[in-house]
C-alpha cells in the first residue's frame, strides 16, 4: 500500500491540494491593513476658577453642584460642548500662595481661560493684629504677577473682584467692618485689570449696589462672607457673558 506521505505528495503535484502558506513573519499581523486609524476626540474648552474659599464654595448649606463653577459649566456647555470647569479654589488662600502654585495646579491643566478672584483673605486684619495679612501693595503686585504669568502662557484671563461682606459681618482685629479694607483692595483689582487690559467681572460692585438698594448682601451668604446657593447664582449670572466672550 502507498504510504500517506506519498499519496499527499502526488495530490500536491497534480494540483488537487494546495500547499500550506508560509507562516507569518514576526512583524506581520494578519488583518492589520484592515484597521482604521484611531479617531481623535477633540478636547472641549477648559476653564479654571482660581481663588479662595468663596471660589471653592462647598460648605455647610452649599453642595458642589450649587457652586458658581458648577453652574457655569452647565450653562456654558450649551454653547461650548465638552467644556469643563475645574474649581481650584482653596480656603484661606491669598495671592502670594496662589502665585506659588500656578504651574502645578493651573497651567498643568492647559486651560483656555482662568478666572482670578482674591482679596478677602489678603485684606483681612486678624484678631490681635493691626495690619492686613498682606499690604495693598503686596496684593496688587501679586495679582499683577498672576495675571501676567497666565497671559504669557497664552491663557485668556478674567479678573474678578470679591463680593462684599454682609451688613452684620463681625469686626476685624482693628474693630472695623471688614469691607473697610476690602473696598480698597477691590479698587486695586480694578486697576490691575484696566492697566493690563484684562476683562473684569466686578462682583463687589454688584453686591454693593444690592446693598445700596436697601438690601443686605448677607442674605446671599451663609455667614456674612461665603455665598449661599442664591449668592452663587448671582456670581454665575455676572460671569456668564464675560466668559462666553472670552471663549469665543
Amino acid at each position: 500500500m502507498l504510504s500517506l506521505s506519498l499519496i499527499t505528495a502526488f495530490l500536491v503535484l497534480s494540483g488537487a491540494v494546495s500547499p500550506d502558506p508560509p507562516a507569518a513573519q514576526a512583524d506581520e499581523q494578519p488583518g492589520r491593513a484592515d484597521l482604521q486609524p484611531a479617531t481623535t476626540v477633540a478636547r472641549g474648552p477648559v476653564v479654571v476658577t482660581l481663588g479662595d474659599s468663596i471660589t471653592r464654595g462647598v460648605r455647610s448649606g452649599v453642595t458642589a453642584e450649587q457652586t458658581f463653577s458648577a453652574l457655569l459649566q452647565r450653562e456654558l456647555r450649551d454653547d461650548f460642548p465638552g467644556l469643563t470647569v475645574v474649581n481650584q479654589g482653596i480656603g484661606g488662600e491669598r495671592t502670594d500662595q496662589a502665585l506659588h502654585r500656578l504651574e502645578k495646579d493651573i497651567l498643568s491643566l492647559r486651560p483656555d481661560l482662568v478666572t482670578v478672584m482674591y482679596g478677602t483673605n489678603d485684606s483681612y486684619v486678624d484678631r490681635g493684629k493691626t495690619v492686613s495679612r498682606l499690604s495693598e501693595e503686596q496684593f496688587e503686585k501679586n495679582l499683577r504677577a498672576i495675571v501676567s504669568r497666565l497671559t504669557m502662557a497664552n491663557v485668556n484671563v478674567v479678573v474678578m473682584t470679591e463680593p462684599c461682606w454682609g451688613n452684620n459681618a463681625g469686626k476685624n482685629g482693628l474693630g472695623e467692618h471688614p469691607d473697610e479694607r476690602l473696598r480698597r483692595y477691590m479698587q486695586a483689582t480694578r486697576g490691575v485689570a484696566e492697566s493690563l487690559q484684562i476683562p473684569l467681572v466686578d462682583h463687589y460692585r454688584v453686591w454693593t449696589k444690592h446693598r445700596d438698594a436697601g438690601n443686605d448682601p448677607g442674605d446671599w451668604t451663609t455667614d456674612q462672607c461665603h455665598p449661599n446657593p442664591n449668592g452663587h447664582r448671582e456670581l454665575a449670572r455676572a460671569m456668564l457673558p464675560v466668559l462666553k466672550a472670552g471663549l469665543e
